[in-house]
């Protein structure tokens, strides 16, 4: 007989590697383990049964070849991203095709305009604690969207000496609390994408999401900061 303790802590624990490849992937297993704090064969097994499950998949690692067989890293499936997607999903999607309906394509736009307003004004305040560096405040707004399930990191990219344009933060997210919805509505990803460009004070670019069959929300943040533009 399985303790009951036993599966709610298997349980537990593989929610919380889920989050973590949501959110890193793709990711090798060794950085799985430092994450963690696991050991190797526990985050293998764990690793192993997901993909069973069909929760993750493996991709072919990039960077340099080594000798043997190519390295493997991992990203959620799409089943993946709907074991930890809300359950209010479905009642969601009804609700914006009744107000499409009765309101047209204005008033969706209208409503994940208003959705957004809410969340950028709850993350406002953090974000604004962090000063006028566009790093530090990326980093402030992967923080507070943590908070709100979105499962967020941010990678500097670019190198020195390249063009300002080239050169900023890469927001992810990997995990989107509406991301089955925002497939058929991209208007909640429109209006994110705004409420970012505001919150952090420069022009994003959002260049995937979950939502088009990307294994995550990219966003391209530049910095050095510019002006902000005012909420």
């Amino acid at each position: 007989m399985v303790n009951t303790d036993t599966r709610t802590d298997e349980s537990r624990t593989r929610d919380r590697l889920l989050r973590v490849v949501s959110q890193e992937g793709p990711v090798s297993i060794t950085a799985l383990v430092e994450t963690l704090g696991f050991t190797e064969t526990a985050v293998r097994r764990h690793v192993d049964n997901l993909h069973a499950a069909g929760l993750v998949e493996s991709r072919e690692a990039g960077g340099p070849r080594r000798r043997g067989r190519p390295a493997k890293v991992w990203v959620l499936t799409e089943a993946g991203h709907r074991a930890l997607a809300s359950g209010y999903d479905d009642l969601a999607g009804e609700a914006l095709r009744f107000l499409r309906r009765t309101g047209g394509e204005d008033a969706v736009h209208a409503f994940a305009v208003e959705r957004m307003a809410g969340l950028e004004d709850r993350l406002a305040d953090r974000v604004d604690a962090a000063g006028e560096d566009a790093e530090a405040r990326t980093d402030a707004l992967v923080e507070a969207l943590n908070a709100e399930g979105y499962a967020a990191s941010a990678r500097p990219v670019g190198t020195p000496g390249a063009p300002a344009a080239l050169t900023g933060v890469q927001l992810c997210q990997g995990h989107c609390p509406v991301q089955h919805v925002a497939t058929e509505f991209p208007e909640l990803c429109e209006a994110e994408t705004e409420a970012f460009s505001r919150l952090l004070g420069v022009h994003v670019q959002r260049l995937a999401t979950l939502a088009h069959g990307d294994h995550v929300c990219t966003t391209f943040v530049p910095t050095p900061t510019t002006e902000r533009p005012s909420r």
